[in-house]
């Protein structure tokens, strides 16, 4: 008999986010597949799950290099889809760990898509996660959409003149991975008058949480898990509340 691999959200970094299916996967899998860069072995996810994890469970580091080389990426995904078989044909249970959604910006979209050609029998399952963004709505208490509006999910590797198309056509924006090309950003939503009042959100729910209103002032590149919530006012400026 094969096992199962889950695509198991993990939530935006606190444990206690974990919804109640995530926790009850984690305390049954035998095996634990965690992203990792290969130039270190810290894992967000990993760590977030970390209470919740049997104690006798299985770490199994896969290696998903920060490139876009295809090439290279083909083969690292291959390569992790290969380990997930492996381990599944042995008849054992894997969770493969996310910070956030699994299939919101994430590695095991990869993962998925590889694993089945490799190995289109074995099953998967997934555990959905709360989002950085939905969390850093909560702390925030900014209204993420209601009614007619639209609601644009953009990712900050977009060009300005991208980004600033699509921030013109939403009622509210998120923008993830605000961090590399941050001053392509910044551009954006100073021509879309968007700058003053968007959130900059930074390790939402995690120790070192930073939210700050605006992005004119900030001199800096933002850290790596880093999002811009923006949202219009009905009277054509931005609400929320810190």
């Amino acid at each position: 008999m094969t096992g199962t691999l889950y695509g198991l959200g993990v939530g935006p970094g606190a444990p206690d986010l974990l919804t109640l299916r995530a926790v009850n996967v984690l305390r049954t899998v035998d095996v634990i597949l965690a992203a990792a860069s290969p130039r270190n072995d810290y894992s967000a996810a990993l760590d977030t799950a970390r209470p919740h994890l049997r104690a006798d469970a299985r770490l199994l580091r896969l290696e998903f290099p920060m490139t876009r080389d295809a090439g290279i990426l083909r083969a690292a995904w291959l390569k992790a889809a290969e380990a997930a078989r492996d381990v599944l044909e042995g008849g054992e249970n894997a969770a493969f760990l996310t910070i956030g959604d699994p299939l919101v910006y994430s590695t095991f979209g990869y993962l998925l898509r590889t694993l089945r050609e490799v190995a289109p029998h074995l099953p998967v399952a997934i555990v959905p996660g709360i989002t950085s963004f939905q969390a850093a709505a909560a702390r925030t208490g900014t209204v993420l959409c209601e009614g007619g509006e639209k609601l644009r999910i953009l990712p900050g590797i977009n060009g300005r003149d991208d980004l600033a198309a699509e921030l013109d056509n939403a009622d509210t924006a998120v923008i993830l991975k605000a961090y590399r090309n941050f001053p392509a950003i910044r551009e954006a939503l100073q021509s879309t008058g968007r700058d003053a009042d968007c959130l900059l959100a930074s390790h939402v729910e995690q120790p070192e949480e930073h939210i700050r209103r605006g992005v004119a002032a900030v001199d800096s590149t933002p850290p790596y898990m880093s999002l811009i919530v923006s949202r219009k006012s009905k009277t054509g400026g931005e609400e929320g509340t810190r």
